[in-house]
């Protein structure tokens, strides 16, 4: 809860809107401590942290939670919180929405595990359905979702708030500071990248933490890179415009290793773009329709070799540097909270009629 920028959003903006909002989350072993909203939050206390028995205590926990607690309407966050929202949401009469931050049947961790993908596409196709309203982060997703799970989903990016913060580099640092930020798991190409900096001259710095996190470290130790690569662990919105500031390339690389990556349309993406820092990113449908309009980053395969290019490339050619810096700011101006904000307090409005 500490973390998710685009649940900030929304819910502020929905408050901004006249909207009552409460942010419900789970209370981890390593949670800090939650900073004042404009809308309320809760953690719910749980004593497993993972596994088949935390998914069992969650959705029993909220589905009390929620079915004694006053609302017009429950909004369930991907298919992890779909049964006890729908429940809640039959039992009461009250209105279902469902946001897919993901395609969740598709993501790694899930893909290859033919009765868990089974398990949670029969509960998509029994819930989803029953949305009032269900958007998600990106078009072609939307399109994939709206025929698999029969509702309309709309699109609500995951685009910063426009911002006066902008890179002011116009040549090469002394020493590049490539920023990975994210969650350090699979498929997202970090043992690539961090192989990559041993044909890099810059640094690596990695914000975030995920069930990578001790396999990267030992990698980047055996690789003897640990003056080149840090490990910035997890960090608050705030704290991570200050590191930002500080970047002269973003990296969002993953690997095609399910249609979730390869429909995705991440939120560091957009980051970077607002920041006015040329990044290397995944060449995936989403971000290369994007791409192909603006020019704005250097698409590339999680591939060592490619990547350790791409970034020499961006360190060694300031003119290439300059105009994709200048095309950053371009379509920032176009994807951007201010207008996706428009939409969402739309898509609501219309739910309450």
């Amino acid at each position: 809860m500490t973390y998710d920028q685009r649940m900030h959003r929304i819910c502020s903006s929905l408050v901004n809107a006249g909207y009552e909002i409460e942010l419900v989350g789970r209370l981890r072993n390593n949670s800090i401590s939650l900073t004042e909203k404009s809308f309320r939050q809760k953690r719910l206390n749980m004593f497993f942290q993972k596994g088949k028995l935390f998914y069992f205590e969650y959705n029993l926990r909220l589905f009390f939670y929620l079915l004694f607690k006053r609302h017009d309407a429950i909004c369930a966050i991907d298919f992890d919180t779909l049964i006890p929202c729908s429940f809640v949401s039959s039992i009461r009469n009250k209105i279902l929405i469902f946001d897919a931050h993901e395609y969740f049947t598709e993501v790694p961790e899930v893909v290859n595990r033919k009765l868990v993908k089974k398990i949670w596409n029969y509960i998509g196709k029994k819930f989803i359905p029953k949305a009032k309203l269900a958007y998600t982060v990106g078009p072609i997703l939307a399109e994939i979702l709206s025929g698999k799970f029969n509702n309309d989903f709309k699109v609500i990016k995951n685009v910063p708030i426009v911002s006066k913060q902008k890179n002011a580099y116009l040549s090469r640092p002394e020493t590049p500071i490539i920023l990975y930020q994210g969650s350090l798991n699979e498929a997202r190409g970090l043992e690539f990248a961090i192989k990559a900096m041993c044909q890099v001259s810059a640094e690596l710095w990695l914000v975030g933490e995920g069930d990578l996190s001790s396999q990267l470290r030992k990698l980047v130790n055996d690789e003897n890179l640990n003056h080149k690569v840090k490990f910035l662990g997890f960090c608050k919105p705030e704290e991570l415009n200050t590191i930002t500031e500080k970047a002269y390339i973003g990296l969002n690389l993953l690997e095609n290793r399910g249609l979730n990556y390869f429909y995705s349309l991440a939120n560091k993406f957009f980051d970077y773009m607002h920041s006015g820092i040329p990044s290397v990113c995944a060449d995936f449908p989403e971000y290369k329709k994007i791409n192909d309009e603006f020019n704005c980053v250097i698409l590339c395969n999680a591939d060592e070799s490619k990547i350790a290019d791409a970034l020499n490339e961006l360190i060694s050619n300031v003119e290439l540097y300059k105009s994709l810096q200048q095309n950053c700011s371009k379509a920032a101006s176009v994807f951007n909270w201010e207008s996706e904000e428009k939409q969402l307090i739309d898509y609501y409005r219309k739910v309450f009629k």
